[in-house]
């Protein structure tokens, strides 16, 4: 199954898009999959200017409501859909820590996120991730059903932590913890391409270990304009997956 679970729409503030315009684009790419994936202080905000203002903090009561509602209108669009693409409901969590320009980024400590389909954390090799690196406690804050690891260079992040590879992406596999290669190339983004995944799908070493482990790897295209959507690309990277004998999430 070709899918896509990275996605934003005009619930993210980078985004654009009507979530529906999103589906379509990638019923017409011939995808079986879709997952919206807003970040967290898009959807908890709602708008730009709360997010900003001094009182912003105050606002973290009501992340409990506008995280339910983002999550019923994402179901209602994958009932509409329903028999044409299955959508994903999930959701982009930022780990920096609050402060200077970060500031009011992250979850909330008492936010519930446990009934998304899944969630994607970024930031986990940062210093000031609030995960402390430590990805498998954080999935379990988390509680989704899986948990992805998102612009992350898995390898150099597990020998900057002196462990084994094939036994911490084991572990993963075990907690239900899949990795994202992240296959952007739009305009959001300056057409950079990250270098972890070319470096991944260009070692065979890399890939061994991680099929062994029987890690989930996922593709997400991260796309946050419909014009710049390439689905080739996302096809083309699911395939190579497949042609490694890699599973992806939800198969």
């Amino acid at each position: 199954m070709i899918q896509d679970l990275h996605s934003h729409t005009y619930y993210s503030f980078c985004g654009r898009d009507d979530p529906r315009d999103v589906v379509e684009a990638a019923i017409n790419g011939g995808f079986g999959m879709i997952g919206i994936t807003d970040h967290n202080y898009g959807i908890g905000y709602g708008r730009f200017d709360v997010f900003t203002s001094p009182g912003a903090e105050s606002f973290n009561g009501t992340y409990e409501r506008t995280l339910r509602r983002y999550y019923d209108h994402i179901d209602l669009i994958r009932d509409k859909y329903a028999g044409k693409i299955e959508v994903k409901r999930g959701i982009e969590l930022c780990t920096l820590k609050d402060g200077g320009s970060f500031k009011n980024h992250c979850l909330p400590d008492g936010a519930d996120i446990s009934f998304f389909d899944y969630c994607l954390i970024e930031n986990l090799d940062n210093p000031i991730s609030v995960t402390g690196g430590d990805i498998f406690a954080y999935a379990k804050r988390c509680g989704t059903p899986l948990v992805g690891i998102a612009h992350t260079d898995m390898f150099s992040h597990i020998k900057n932590r002196g462990e084994d590879p094939l036994e911490y992406f084991s572990r993963m596999a075990s907690e239900c913890i899949f990795w994202e290669m992240n296959v952007s190339y739009d305009s959001i983004h300056g057409y950079r391409e990250h270098k972890y995944m070319l470096d991944f799908f260009a070692d065979k070493e890399k890939q061994d270990i991680v099929r062994r482990s029987g890690v989930r790897v996922s593709v997400g295209f991260d796309g946050h304009r419909v014009e710049d959507y390439l689905p080739d690309r996302v096809r083309h990277y699911n395939e190579l997956l497949s042609d490694a004998g890699i599973l992806k999430p939800f198969e």
